[in-house]
């Protein structure tokens, strides 16, 4: 049985820094193909990407919003995946899942993935 689970999601103020951490078990990120990634829900509004990896090429990828402050990594040896989020924004405020898939696609934004964590809350107070 796969199973993400996050943590370090937390109350910060603007133009701080957070590092999120998702631990998998029943999963590892480097033996077959397989994409992994970070979404966020706002209230009110869809889940969307932050950050993702296809094994594919290996490049971690981002949404527009949060290029350059935000930085997706994995510690393979401890089957853990990270987001390091500098510079906060009030807009960052989201409810943060981490998602883990099996399988092959240039496109890991757009992938169905089959496995979520249960959510860190992100609070960026202006």
């Amino acid at each position: 049985e796969v199973q993400l689970v996050e943590s370090g999601g937390a109350l910060v103020q603007a133009g701080g820094s957070l590092r999120l951490s998702c631990v998998a078990s029943g999963f590892t990120f480097d033996d077959y193909d397989y994409l992994i990634g970070w979404f966020r829900q706002a209230p009110g509004r869809e889940r969307v990407g932050v950050s993702c990896i296809s094994s594919s090429d290996g490049i971690a990828y981002y949404a527009d919003s949060v290029k350059g402050r935000f930085t997706m990594s994995t510690d393979n040896a401890e089957k853990t995946m990270y987001l390091q989020m500098n510079s906060l924004k009030s807009e960052d405020t989201a409810d943060y899942y981490c998602a883990a898939a099996v399988g092959w696609d240039r496109n890991c934004f757009k992938y169905a993935y089959d496995y979520w964590g249960q959510g860190t809350q992100v609070t960026v107070s202006s």
